[in-house]
C-alpha cells in the first residue's frame, strides 16, 4: 500500500507557493498518494494565471537581501515588485523551476488538488478562475484523507 501525503496550501505568495508543490511532486515521484487542499490564500496558486503571485520584502526578515534596506524603503511602491523579479531571476540562474512547472508536474504525477470550497465562496471566486483538473471540497472532505495520510503539512 503506497504511503500518504496530506499537504494544506494557505498562503499565495511566490516564497510560499514552492513548499507544496516541491513537496507534493517529490513525494508523488516516490510514489506516494499525494493530496494538497488549497485554502485562504492558497487558493491563488490555482488561478490559471500565476503572473500576479509576489514575494513580500516587508515583514520578511529572513529574505536576504543583497543590500540591507529599511523598513520605509520596502513601504514603498514598487519595492514588492522589485522584489519579486530579483528572486525569479535568481531562481531562473539556478535551475529553479517556475511555479508553472511544478504545478503541472504535480497534475501530471496525478496530485489531487482540492479548493476549499467555503473560501471559494468567501472569496467570490468562480470556477472560471482556476486551471481544470481540480475538485472542490469543504473541510471534512479533506479530513478523511488527511487521517488515513502517513504526513501531514500545514504549509
Amino acid at each position: 500500500m503506497a504511503k500518504k501525503m496530506a499537504l494544506i496550501a494557505t498562503k499565495g505568495t511566490l516564497d510560499m507557493a514552492y513548499p507544496p508543490f516541491i513537496l507534493g511532486s517529490t513525494a508523488a515521484a516516490l510514489g506516494w498518494d499525494v493530496q494538497i487542499f488549497f485554502t485562504f490564500y492558497g487558493l491563488q496558486l490555482l488561478r490559471k494565471d500565476l503572473s500576479d503571485v509576489k514575494i513580500s520584502p516587508l515583514g520578511n526578515p529572513a529574505m536576504p537581501m543583497p543590500i540591507p534596506m529599511p523598513v520605509m524603503v520596502q513601504m514603498l511602491p514598487g519595492m514588492e515588485s522589485m522584489a519579486t523579479m530579483m528572486m525569479k531571476q535568481k531562481m531562473k540562474s539556478k535551475g529553479v523551476a517556475s511555479l508553472e512547472e511544478l504545478r503541472d508536474l504535480c497534475l501530471e504525477a496525478d496530485v489531487k488538488f482540492v479548493a476549499c470550497q467555503m473560501t471559494v465562496d468567501l472569496f467570490e471566486f468562480q470556477k472560471s478562475d482556476f486551471i481544470d483538473n481540480i475538485e472542490y471540497g469543504g473541510a471534512a472532505t479533506f479530513m478523511k484523507f488527511a487521517g488515513e495520510s502517513d504526513v501531514c503539512l500545514f504549509i
